[in-house]
């Protein structure tokens, strides 16, 4: 059976998840706002180089209120003219984490809302984070809706599922991760790079430290190697947090 998606459909399915996940938020819990931005050498995700990209500026917008938040994420190119805008409404709980993410990289000059079913993508995504003791994370992302994801008006669920492990040595945090579509994924690793079966996309070690400015301020920075078989490519990324 066959499903529609309109832009009024889904901002009603997020507003009741929303009050469902916040009737479980605690009393004493406080609403919070973070902000920041990256700076970053290039844009890959999940083992795909964004064409476009280049040097770039990511900014990000987070609302909370105890385990539910509300969040806005960018990517803009400082050259090259790429621009990717995703809003995020997510709940986590201990290790657990469960979100709905809408996707928009159609780039400059593409309507952001006038064809949203075709410049947009929808996914779903559930994770788990084992705690610091054993601190091995898991997660699963599936697009549900967005005509980006279909075949000739079949909808292929485009998936991605990913394994990692946190660590530190002196002073340098790591993370190696590795990243999986399990089946064709056309909405993000196209067919001609991903064929129709498992393809491992990403292979990643990412390192990240902080560089004493002054005796208050201490600037973050971070590299990652990235390996992407299902490409036929790798990449270094070079990036400063703010």
């Amino acid at each position: 059976m066959k499903k529609i998606f309109s832009k009024r459909y889904t901002l009603r399915m997020m507003v009741v998840a929303l009050i469902a996940m916040g009737t479980s938020v605690k009393a004493q819990s406080s609403f919070d706002v973070d902000l920041g931005a990256d700076l970053v050498s290039g844009y890959v995700w999940r083992g795909v180089y964004q064409a476009g990209s280049g040097v770039s500026v990511q900014p990000s917008l987070r609302l909370s209120y105890g385990g539910v938040s509300l969040k806005a994420w960018s990517s803009t190119s400082l050259a090259e003219g790429f621009k990717e805008l995703d809003l995020s409404l997510g709940y986590s709980v201990k290790g657990f984490s469960v979100g709905i993410t809408d996707y928009w990289w159609a780039g400059q000059g593409a309507p952001f809302y006038s064809d949203y079913m075709n410049t947009h993508l929808f996914e779903a995504a559930v994770g788990y984070h084992f705690g610091e003791k054993f601190p091995l994370f898991l997660s699963w992302s599936t697009m549900f809706a967005g005509n980006l994801d279909k075949v000739d008006g079949e909808r292929k669920y485009s998936s991605y599922v990913e394994v990692g492990y946190d660590f530190s040595v002196k002073s340098v945090d790591l993370t190696f991760a590795v990243g999986a579509a399990p089946w064709e994924a056309p909405a993000w690793l196209a067919p001609r790079w991903g064929g129709k079966g498992f393809q491992v996309s990403s292979v990643s070690l990412k390192a990240s430290k902080e560089i004493r400015i002054t005796s208050s301020y201490s600037l973050p920075i971070f590299a990652q190697a990235i390996a992407s078989p299902a490409m036929d490519d790798a990449y270094l990324i070079f990036g400063i947090s703010f």
